[in-house]
């Protein structure tokens, strides 16, 4: 059975129970009240019925029935001859009565709590997708997913960061990680990112995006660390980057700053796909360690034709550990989700099911599967943010062009 309607069937049981498990405290007080009460009185223990409720349940309705399970008990109690007299049980009933006032008005508390912590994540979850928004399914032409990870608890946002827009100049993409990870590198993550969407769409060179970035990074970090003019600290923050470009014709173009390079992603005729990096070139540093080189490298070149795929990542993916300290199996896992193979790779054994040879997988599907191997992988406890981003060129081949047929009149006049 899949995990979510698993859960889904989970969730109704547990309330249930934490609804009865109040009732069958009380029954086990009459057990052994009926069994010990020459020895000892343990009628004064029902009090504690509706303080389990409200521990279990959470809800002024599982108080009152607590309460009720309660006083119920006290009154099969009371028609014992032992426990006939009021004041063998009078005390109790009071307690019973306290307990559950004190128990509504701990639950209503935290109802409003409750809605008050709702209210603020909801407003988090906006502003955080204001920052890193969600994406399209297509940009361009290129079918686009991502997908990130947060090693801070409760937080969906970190130190990671990716967009995609469609410029005049063709589809940019950008993926990054900034040092360290959680609440402290969001200021960080916003900034860069606000820089890429309006750099690239005004910058006809993919160079001249990179210069634009590494200004905004210089101004963010003289706006946090000032020090007579100068950055503190400046050799401690830097932020890696890697700027892709996507034409019309499939040909792309990367520029580079200490960042992991994607993961090229090739149909095979069986239907499976081939995981292998897409360039081996020597990476610039990163951006904030060292000024930029007056003139930049020429971009590397890589080939996105139709129907590959680009994996891009940020090295929170391959640096994932489990409890044994084994790292995440980024490639095999990848190569283990495409289908047409009958296998899974390791990083992700309860991964989607197998699909025909030469049926596409999209790149939701894929960001999806990553994402489950590395929680799995992980157990939920990433020491690092992690992003992934997958293009993938659904664009048709152009057709090849035909020779046009001879005219009559030039048949003629041959």
């Amino acid at each position: 059975m899949p995990d979510a309607p698993r859960a889904r069937l989970r969730r109704p049981a547990r309330r249930v129970l934490a609804y009865a498990l109040p009732g069958v405290w009380a029954l086990a007080v009459l057990g052994w009240q009926r069994h010990a009460w020459e020895v000892l009185c343990l009628v004064p223990l029902l009090a504690a019925t509706p303080v389990i409720a409200c521990a279990l349940t959470g809800s002024r309705t599982g108080v009152l029935l607590g309460g009720a399970y309660a006083l119920a008990a006290v009154a099969l109690l009371a028609r014992a001859e032992v426990y006939e007299k009021p004041e063998r049980w009078a005390g109790t009933v009071v307690g019973i009565l306290v307990a559950a006032t004190a128990g509504c008005f701990a639950a209503g508390q935290r109802a409003r709590l409750k809605r008050r912590l709702l209210r603020a994540r909801r407003a988090a979850a906006a502003a955080q997708e204001t920052v890193l928004r969600p994406l399209p399914p297509v940009v361009g032409g290129l079918e686009v997913a991502a997908t990130h990870l947060s090693a801070t608890r409760g937080a969906t946002l970190g130190g990671d960061l990716y967009d995609v827009v469609a410029t005049p100049f063709g589809v940019r993409a950008v993926i990054g990680d900034v040092r360290g990870h959680g609440l402290p590198a969001v200021g960080t993550v916003a900034s860069l990112l606000g820089v890429f969407r309006e750099a690239a769409h005004d910058e006809p060179e993919l160079s001249g995006v990179l210069r634009r970035l590494d200004r905004g990074l210089a101004r963010h970090l003289r706006g946090r660390h000032p020090v007579g003019g100068e950055l503190a600290d400046a050799a401690e923050e830097f932020v890696t980057v890697l700027l892709i470009e996507v034409r019309d014709d499939g040909t792309a173009t990367a520029l580079n700053c200490g960042h992991p390079w994607p993961y090229r992603l090739r149909p095979a005729p069986d239907g499976t796909f081939r995981v292998q990096p897409s360039a081996e070139t020597e990476p610039m540093a990163p951006l904030g360690m060292f000024p930029l080189p007056g003139p930049l490298p020429p971009p590397t070149p890589l080939r996105l034709p139709p129907g590959d795929a680009l994996f891009l990542h940020t090295d929170g993916a391959v640096d994932a550990r489990d409890a044994a300290g084994r790292f995440f199996p980024l490639a095999r896992a990848l190569t283990g989700t495409w289908p047409g193979t009958g296998r899974r790779g390791p990083g992700l054994a309860a991964g989607p099911r197998p699909r025909t040879a030469g049926t596409p997988v999209t790149p939701a599907v894929l960001v999806d599967s990553v994402r489950a191997g590395l929680l799995r992988h992980t157990r939920g406890r990433l020491a690092d943010d992690a992003a992934v981003l997958v293009l993938r060129n659904a664009r048709h081949p152009a057709a090849p062009a035909t020779p046009a047929a001879p005219t009559a009149t030039a048949g003629a006049q041959g």
